[in-house]
């Protein structure tokens, strides 16, 4: 539970023009039902070991998996700009003396720092860091309460499918970009555990966390424009910094000492991302394995700082192209994970299914063939329901909304279901040949 849960609820009001009841429909249906994807990637890391690009391979092939260790390396950067440009805006509204520029360097070099202390502390943080937030949640439902009450049946421009369309399928990438790093988080826990108990407290812990601080960022964002101390610590929707710290400003020095911890508090979401972004970088090829992580820690620093500062200065449009772009890759390489864990592997993590040991041979593990088909096909039938800043697809255009990520994982798991049989029946014929 984090301030950018609550960032991507003031998407609907902000960008997309959604009324405050509508935004809260779109966000519990979505965050039920794609909510499941992430608990059951959890799983992997307990039961199989590995970090989910190592796991990978055993659908991707070899070679194949450089391709998501690719993009998440790219997707993480973009998770860890959004956190820095939303922790240094919440920073920058405390005083005058600091821009969003020194606030994102302020929360880049914390999360640098915890990143190098390891795991285990990244850990302990994680357990700990979430308390700052629950308690800032509440005191902003106290403070806020009657302005919210009072702007419910605010009224909001006409409702159209596309908006809909478009801020679920914003929703569903926020959480679908979990997929391809979340088992890296569960490598150290004993497989022992069951696998219905991981997965029920994962989606618990993602449905709970996203539904409070989604809701409460669209009820927020929405009265906005009706509160004049919250519409000018917006700043005309471009700064949720801004707009948390106004929130919060009745309460004195306890609003601002809650915004300080809020905002050093996203260190908590960066310093594992951060971490994941070393596991990917050495995934890619065994060459980069054995550069010392610290290394890429100080690369994604180098690229974070710039970029952030940049994309500070277009919040939204930034937000909602980073979290896209992301969906879009992520859902198609969900697809395809779920359909081999479920079609080839018979749903079961036993070393027969999944022999461990071959993690790191081109030779034993699968060609990779189908997954990479799968991937283009369903990038290419994707490209047309895209709606984005920079391009609007064909069908986009007709009024359909962003549904590039549905259109994705369907096309991805139905086209690599068929590539992934016909290799298999082709293998099996080969060996009938060859005897």
């Amino acid at each position: 539970m984090n301030i950018l849960t609550f960032s991507t609820g003031t998407v609907g009001p902000a960008f997309f023009s959604l009324g405050v009841n509508d935004s809260l429909i779109i966000i519990v249906i979505i965050d039920l039902v794609v909510c499941l994807m992430p608990a059951f990637f959890a799983v992997f890391g307990p039961k199989l070991g590995t970090r989910a690009m190592v796991q990978a391979r055993f659908s991707w092939g070899y070679f194949g998996a450089i391709i998501p260790a690719i993009l998440n390396v790219f997707s993480l950067e973009g998770f860890l700009i959004l956190n820095c440009i939303v922790g240094g805006q919440m920073l920058a509204s405390l005083s005058s003396h600091i821009d969003d520029t020194l606030g994102i360097i302020i929360i880049a070099i914390i999360s640098l720092v915890v990143t190098f202390c390891g795991y285990r502390v990244i850990h302990w943080y994680e357990s700990v860091a979430w308390i700052p937030n629950a308690i800032a949640f509440i005191a902003m439902l106290a403070v806020g309460y009657p302005q919210l009450h009072e702007n419910l049946s605010a009224p909001v421009p006409p409702v159209t499918p596309a908006n809909v369309i478009s801020f679920a399928s914003f929703l569903a990438s926020n959480i679908v970009g979990w997929c391809p790093i979340i088992s890296d988080y569960g490598v150290y826990h004993s497989p022992d555990v069951s696998s219905a108990r991981i997965f029920i407290y994962t989606y618990l812990g993602f449905f709970v966390s996203n539904v409070i601080g989604q809701a409460l960022g669209a009820a927020f964002a929405a009265a906005a424009p009706s509160v004049p101390a919250w519409s000018a610590g917006f700043e005309d929707s471009s700064s949720v910094g801004g707009l948390f710290y106004s929130i919060l400003l009745p309460t004195g020095a306890f609003g601002k000492i809650l915004t300080v911890l809020v905002a050093l508090g996203m260190s908590c979401a960066c310093a594992p991302t951060m971490y994941t972004f070393c596991n990917s970088f050495m995934a890619i090829t065994t060459r980069f394995s054995v550069v010392p992580r610290w290394v890429y820690i100080l690369v994604s620093e180098g690229v974070l700082i710039p970029v952030a500062i940049v994309g500070a200065k277009k919040f939204y449009a930034t937000f909602v192209d980073i979290l896209d772009i992301i969906g879009y890759w992520s859902s198609v390489f969900a697809a395809i994970i779920l359909t081999e864990h479920i079609l080839f592997r018979r749903a079961s993590f036993s070393e027969d299914q999944y022999p461990i040991t071959t993690w790191n041979s081109y030779t034993l593990l699968p060609s990779g063939i189908p997954a990479v088909v799968a991937f283009a096909c369903a990038c290419g039938a994707l490209v047309p329901f895209m709606s984005q800043a920079w391009y609007v697809g064909v069908v986009a255009r007709h009024g359909s909304g962003d549904v590039g990520v549905f259109v994705g994982f369907v096309v991805g798991a139905i086209v690599y279901a068929l590539a992934r049989s016909f290799e298999k029946l082709w293998y099996k014929k080969m060996s009938k040949s060859d005897a």
